[in-house]
C-alpha cells in the first residue's frame, strides 16, 4: 500500500494555520530578448513548523519561487502573504541560504557573520547578538570556529555559518535554496543530518528546493512537486515521517520519481 497521501492539485493542505500562503501565483523572467514564462499558477500554504520542499526537474521554477518569496521577484500575478500581510520585498522575516560558499562576508569571522545582520537587520545591540549568533553557532557544532575567517574554513563550515547565521534571525519562513549540493557526498550527508536536528530543536519552519528525491523525502515533512518548465503543481503529498534506509523511504522515492517522469517509468515497462 503506497505511503504517499496526494491532496488535489491546487488546493494545498497543512496541518496547521499557514505562515506563508502563495495564491495563483505565475512568475516571469526576462531573458536576452524575450520575457519567459518561469511558474505558472502555483499555489503554496506553509505551516507552522513544516518543512515544504520543492521538488521538479532542471527549469520547472523551484529557485524562481523561492526568490518570489523572499521578495527578490515580482509575481507577474496573484499573491504572496506572509502571517495574512503581503510580501511587497525582502525582509528579515525571510532569510535565505544559498548554495554558493562565497554568500559570507570575507573581512568578518565566522562570529561576526552572524552578528552582522542581528545588529543591521534585528537592530539588536550587540551583548544581545553576540549571545545569539555564539547560541547559533554552538547548535550548528561551530562553538570553536567563532573567530576564524571564511578562508579558513571548509565549504561544509561555511554552510554551516551561513544556517546559524539564518536562524539566529530567526525568520517567520527559513528558505534553502539548493544548499548542500556543492558540497561532497558525506559532507552533504552529514549537513542534512544536523539541519533536521536543529530545526526541529528551534521549531524553524522552512521551504527548501533540491534537485534530488532522496534529500527531498529526508529534509521534507511535505513536497510539493512542480513539472517542467513552465512549473505547474503536479501533486503535494505528506512524507508522513518515512525513515531513510527502510522499505517505506525507498518506496516513497520511487513513488515521486514516477510521478516527475511517468514518461521514463512507461519506457521501462
Amino acid at each position: 500500500m503506497s505511503v504517499i497521501e496526494l491532496t488535489p492539485v491546487g488546493a494545498p493542505q497543512t496541518v496547521g494555520a499557514p505562515v506563508l500562503q502563495a495564491r495563483d501565483l505565475t512568475l516571469i523572467y526576462q531573458g536576452d530578448r524575450e520575457a519567459h514564462l518561469a511558474v505558472d499558477r502555483v499555489s503554496l500554504d506553509v505551516a507552522e513548523g513544516e518543512r515544504l520542499v520543492l521538488l521538479g526537474p532542471s527549469g520547472c521554477g523551484k529557485s524562481t519561487i523561492l526568490k518570489a518569496v523572499a521578495g527578490f521577484l515580482p509575481p507577474a500575478s496573484g499573491t504572496i502573504s506572509l502571517r495574512g500581510k503581503p510580501v511587497t520585498g525582502p525582509g528579515p522575516d525571510r532569510i535565505v541560504v544559498f548554495q554558493e560558499f562565497d554568500q559570507l562576508l570575507p573581512w568578518k569571522t565566522a562570529l561576526g557573520n552572524v552578528m552582522f545582520p542581528l545588529i543591521r537587520a534585528r537592530k539588536l545591540a550587540r551583548a544581545e547578538a553576540q549571545d545569539r549568533a555564539e547560541d547559533a553557532l554552538a547548535r550548528v557544532g561551530l562553538a570553536r570556529a567563532r573567530d576564524q575567517f571564511p578562508h579558513e574554513l571548509s565549504g561544509g563550515m561555511k554552510q554551516r555559518v551561513a544556517i546559524a547565521r539564518a536562524l539566529a534571525m530567526r525568520p517567520d519562513v527559513l528558505l534553502m535554496d539548493e544548499p548542500f549540493a556543492a558540497l561532497d557526498a558525506l559532507t552533504r550527508t552529514r549537513l542534512q543530518a544536523d539541519l533536521l536536528r536543529v530545526v526541529e530543536e528551534v521549531g524553524a519552519t522552512l521551504i527548501f528546493v533540491t534537485h534530488s528525491i532522496d534529500e527531498a523525502v529526508l529534509i521534507g515533512t511535505r513536497l510539493h512537486l512542480l513539472s517542467a518548465h513552465p512549473g505547474r503543481t503536479l501533486a503535494t503529498l505528506d512524507t508522513n515521517g518515512v525513515a531513510q534506509g527502510t522499505a517505506a523511504f525507498t518506496r516513497m522515492v520511487r513513488e515521486v520519481h514516477e510521478l516527475l517522469f511517468p514518461q521514463a517509468e512507461a519506457a521501462d515497462v
